[in-house]
């Protein structure tokens, strides 16, 4: 993201009462916002374009929230906010495990919602791996290349990993042989307003198992370290990388 740039903003909501005035109101505050009616409107938008985040809503007709932050995280590098009305805690959970950065309950003060996406947008940047650009990471086999966010084996296969699998394995990597608690790794992941939902690191730390790990069942990689959290059973090597 240009530090000089407006903030681009990705608003999906089927609901053009709320979207409308909503868009007006973000864009007073110095956002460019991009308004789509459903994950169709939006996925057409992000062929051709780029956002800095996304604002969506989970109960849409056609694909619905979930399933379009589903594809988000997985093909896109693009943090994610919820703004919906249902406000159970176990759609707030269902939305955090599937790697969204914050959850709004309608109805919601607008100023409440931009301390939030700047926020999120705050962690983003830090998420950004600090190692330089022509460096990466080595752990028994594997490749992680920040820059690129790529992840290969021991062949050079390049395993496919979403934003938050790569936020999470960085967590990892950068504090390897340490017990890292279910707080402190939501804090590095998905910051303290998903603090309440433990569930949610537990399940992205499933996933990222199933692609590291030579029988997920059995982690040697990734422990779990019983009262405390996980901990990175390896070590870590940082190497240059040859330019292409």
């Amino acid at each position: 993201m240009n530090d000089t740039a407006p903030v681009r903003l990705l608003l999906v909501d089927d609901e053009a009462a709320l979207r409308e005035p909503l868009g007006e109101y973000l864009s007073r505050q110095g956002f460019t916002v991009i308004q789509a009616s459903s994950a169709a409107e939006a996925r057409t938008f992000l062929r051709d374009h780029k956002a800095d985040l996304v604002l969506l809503d989970i109960m849409m007709p056609g694909e619905d929230g979930l399933s379009f932050c589903r594809h988000l995280v997985e093909a896109q590098d693009l943090p994610v906010i919820f703004l919906t009305a249902r406000g159970e805690a176990t759609d707030r959970i269902v939305g955090l495990e599937i790697g969204a950065d914050d959850y709004v309950v309608k109805p919601f003060e607008p100023r409440e919602l931009v301390a939030r996406i700047r926020s999120v947008l705050r962690r983003a940047a830090r998420g950004v791996p600090a190692a330089p650009e022509n460096e990466a990471f080595l752990f028994e086999g594997w490749t992680l290349d920040p820059l690129k966010r790529r992840l290969t084996d021991a062949d050079g296969a390049v395993v496919a990993i979403s934003s938050v699998e790569f936020r999470l394995l960085m967590a990892f990597l950068e504090h390897p042989r340490q017990v890292l608690d279910r707080d402190r790794l939501l804090d590095m992941v998905q910051g303290r307003e998903a603090h309440l939902f433990d569930r949610a690191v537990d399940n992205q730390v499933s996933r990222l198992r199933r692609k590291i790990e030579v029988d997920s069942r059995n982690p040697q990689l990734i422990q779990t370290v019983w009262g405390g959290g996980y901990m990175l059973a390896a070590d870590v090597k940082r190497v240059a990388l040859e330019d292409e």
